[in-house]
């Protein structure tokens, strides 16, 4: 049988996504869930935008604006002591009550109208990223018992599909409605979606047993138990190192892209249109990362997404718009293969009694090295060409991954 060879009754390549989409969507609980990330995605997006322009508004500075983006991330770092909460009791309120604290946090900025009351602004963005790292743990602990296993890579290919398609369309409708309105605005509009979010999740059909009760040992152990269970498990730890180390070259390289943009002769405007490129991208392999996780399996499809993330960054050195826009939609479609193939691989492998606290260090260790890389980067553009430091990174990532991309002597597929 040859690599090329179907396993399924025959489909056109074309059709598997669109099969993927109704598969899930006839799931009620999958097609809730979705329903509460588009929805709540959008006013995220808006308010992740309109939050670092209001910033500047006020203040004029640009480091200033730029602590919005750390704020919201910042809360992160302690991931697996928050996403403990997750794995304490149920998930299905727990995420209820959390979108609802939401809109009620967001309801202060109503009064941020001077560079004197940006403290609220500040205060705000870190209860809102602490609170996003607690849902995202719950969710998905919950995802993992709510939806169908054989339905999970097509759920998570979709949920990053609806992400990066309220990226592409929520930014515009925010920035208008803020220089319409003003941010007060933008603040009511992301609670009413969180709101609209919580009565969403109230209609999941999910039963979900009291939860065990927690041992003697301190919150510090349960905590701990996470990171534990991660680095113990032979097929997880390879998945999230990878994955950590993609992100953090990821950084490094979009720390870059100003200076592609002057490099082929434009101003800093067009980095959004590479923006664009590669959310279009990460939208085209959340359609199809279902029935591709079943043809490869996580190990390859995060893999081969490395590999192709890895060529587009080397090529991009080449100054022509053509290829730069190319890469970034290659990007977009690589990058996310790593992130699905592991949430994926977590939510499949961990039991449920860790799975909050697994899947919240297992973000924290994905997406805490990015930030390093941003730094990193910025500090490494402003010492040597960019063209230089873009094919390094490629070579440098192709070198590692290459060699794991083929399927193992002797295995059996997925």
């Amino acid at each position: 049988m040859t690599e090329e060879t179907p396993r399924a009754p025959r489909t056109s390549r074309a059709a598997r996504p669109a099969w993927a989409v109704s598969r899930v969507l006839r799931d009620r609980n999958a097609g809730l869930y979705l329903g509460g990330v588009v929805v709540s995605g959008f006013g995220s997006s808006a308010m992740w935008l309109v939050a670092g322009i209001w910033v500047k508004d006020l203040t004029g500075s640009d480091g200033l604006a730029a602590l919005c983006v750390f704020a919201l991330w910042a809360p992160t770092l302690i991931g697996p002591a928050l996403g403990a909460l997750a794995d304490r009791t149920r998930r299905r309120p727990l995420l209820v009550w959390t979108n609802l604290g939401l809109a009620a946090l967001l309801l202060p900025l109503l009064a941020v109208d001077s560079p004197g009351t940006l403290w609220v602004l500040f205060a705000v963005l870190l209860g809102y990223g602490a609170a996003g790292v607690v849902h995202d743990a719950a969710e998905a602990a919950l995802v993992a018992t709510a939806v169908d296993k054989q339905l999970l890579g097509d759920f998570n290919g979709l949920r990053m599909t609806a992400n990066e398609g309220m990226k592409l369309i929520a930014p515009l409708a925010g920035a208008g409605l803020y220089a319409a309105y003003g941010g007060a605005r933008v603040a009511l509009l992301d609670a009413v979606t969180f709101v609209l979010a919580a009565g969403l999740y109230t209609l999941l059909r999910v039963h979900e047993p009291p939860r065990p009760a927690e041992g003697a040992d301190g919150w510090r152990a349960r905590t701990a138990e996470g990171a534990r269970y991660l680095w113990g498990h032979a097929v997880l730890r390879p998945l999230v190192l990878a994955g950590g180390t993609t992100m953090l070259f990821a950084g490094v390289s979009g720390a870059m892209v100003y200076a592609v943009a002057e490099g082929l002769g434009h101003s800093p405007a067009y980095v959004g249109l590479l923006y664009v490129a590669q959310g279009t991208g990460s939208v085209a392999i959340g359609l199809a990362a279902g029935p591709l996780l079943r043809r490869w399996g996580e190990s390859r499809f995060a893999r081969y997404g490395i590999a192709l993330t890895a060529v587009a960054v080397t090529v991009r050195a080449l100054p022509y718009d053509a290829v730069a826009l190319a890469s970034a939609v290659a990007v977009g479609v690589g990058l996310p293969c790593v992130l699905i193939a592991t949430l994926t691989a977590v939510q499949r492998e961990t039991p449920d009694a860790l799975l909050g606290r697994t899947a919240a260090t297992a973000n924290t260790l994905l997406f805490a090295p990015n930030a390093v890389g941003l730094a990193v980067g910025a500090g490494l553009v402003e010492l040597l060409p960019y063209q230089a430091l873009l094919v390094a990174l490629g070579v440098a990532r192709l070198v590692t991954v290459l060699p794991g991309c083929g399927r193992p002597r002797g295995s059996p597929r997925p």
